[in-house]
């Protein structure tokens, strides 16, 4: 049989770490496909100095590569959103099979490129996209395919993980934790998409819709960062017994659909909890299956570049036979659900609080009195020893609750700033049993 011809556009860190895996190992790639795969094409602005790609054809024009006639199967490895769109668009209505390592661009645009996919009967494999090695895609597509899936969480982001991680392993501050991830390469001069919880978003947006048959709705996703989370807020919670991570939860219930990146809260006995550094984890809790966790290398060039290669072997098996492949968002196209996204302010959960307050008789009579007012139960209470800050003496009042309704707690949150002895806003960060 002829070889499979791959053009690759975008040569940074997946892209040649993507080249490199299937140069190395092509004799693999060929026992598992029965056909010869090779990179005929590449489309890059400029090759750099240690980058060795033989006789491959190289230009600058990655559209060239999405209608050159000897070029199979497509890997869009640029980022980006607006000319990743346009290239894999263009590549399909070429008759082309894409593969692609660009969360951004499915949860953004993955509806439209699907229906387009469909329309030239053609794959476009998307597993680097969430996870980088982790194969939480089809896991939860084919693996996991005779399960109704209740709920989702994950650290799907390494450099927020890693953040937390040496924030509380070495009691540094959040500001201290980002710059040293700058210098490591983590994360971005501009960090917000990751410290923010954007790119999780983007992730998560993915997962949930493979998990519950919805369309991909990123524009429905609640994202909070953590660079409000303070040393204090992760020693008290470890006082407590829990730690702090910066999870994507995708949860089903009957009032619709949970879609939410934020700090979180969980028991320090709880495997995710201890997942830390640039680690990635997803956990998934099926009906049958139960609760199963997935966790390693969520980014870098080659366990990325392991994803992006897989992709292209399942696209090669299926080539002769593409109305066979997996369907994109793992249910039929014309079986996704309409179900509602719920704003944050509708989703249940429970909480922890620090209160700052002067040391006055009778504040946290006050503050519980406000909790009980709003029907909120207390699960624990610590009142930690005054300290002088501008001659004043404050404390801090650290509060554990009940599950209670997001619009209900933000209501008794105004009501305790109120207060005269409360100085500054309530610290809140949601908490989760992931059971």
């Amino acid at each position: 049989m002829k070889p499979v011809r791959l053009g690759i556009c975008g040569l940074g860190t997946v892209g040649y770490g993507s080249f490199t895996v299937l140069k190395n190992n092509a004799d693999e790639i060929f026992r598992r496909t029965g056909r010869e795969v090779a990179v005929t094409r590449i489309g890059t602005r400029q090759l750099k100095e240690h980058q060795d790609v033989g006789g491959v054809n190289v230009s600058n024009d990655v559209m060239a590569v999405a209608s050159d006639p000897d070029v199979d199967i497509v890997l869009e490895l640029m980022g980006g959103t607006g000319p990743a769109r346009e290239l894999v668009l263009a590549a399909i209505d070429h008759g082309k099979h894409v593969v692609t390592a660009n969360k951004a661009l499915i949860a953004l645009h993955g509806n439209e490129i699907f229906a387009a996919a469909a329309q030239k009967n053609v794959i476009v494999a998307y597993e680097a996209a969430v996870a980088g090695g982790i194969p939480i895609i089809k896991s939860i597509r084919e693996g996991l395919a005779a399960n109704r899936i209740e709920w989702l969480a994950g650290i799907i982001n390494g450099t927020g993980n890693f953040i937390l991680t040496e924030m509380a392993e070495k009691g540094r501050e959040f500001s201290d934790v980002l710059k040293q991830a700058q210098e490591l390469g983590y994360a971005e001069a501009d960090p917000t998409f990751d410290v923010e919880g954007i790119d999780a978003a983007h992730k998560l947006t993915i997962l949930a819709s493979i998990a519950f048959g919805i369309p991909l709705q990123f524009d429905k996703a609640y994202t909070e960062g953590i660079s409000n989370i303070t040393i204090e807020d992760i020693r008290y919670a470890r006082e407590l017994g829990y730690r702090i991570k910066h999870l994507g939860i995708a949860r089903r219930s009957e009032a619709g659909i949970e879609l939410r990146v934020h700090p979180t809260l969980i028991a320090e006995d709880n495997l995710i909890a201890n997942v830390n550094g640039v680690m990635n984890a997803v956990m998934v809790q099926g009906d049958a299956v139960g609760p199963t966790l997935s966790c390693g290398a969520g980014a870098g060039a080659m366990p990325t570049a392991s994803a992006v290669v897989a992709d292209v072997v399942d696209i090669v098996r299926l080539m002769d036979s593409p109305a066979c492949a997996v369907p994109n968002l793992g249910f039929q196209a014309d079986s996704l659900a309409d179900v509602a996204v719920l704003p944050i302010s509708d989703i249940t959960s429970a909480y922890y609080l620090r209160v700052l307050a002067h040391d006055k008789a009778g504040v946290l009579s006050d503050i519980t009195e406000i909790l009980g007012d709003f029907n909120i139960n207390i699960e624990a209470v610590i009142q930690k020893e005054p300290r002088v800050h501008d001659a004043e003496h404050i404390l801090s009042v650290i509060i554990l609750t009940d599950e209670i309704r997001e619009s209900v707690m933000m209501d008794a949150i105004a009501r305790i700033e109120e207060l005269a002895a409360v100085g500054g806003k309530v610290a809140r960060i949601r908490m989760d049993k992931l059971d």
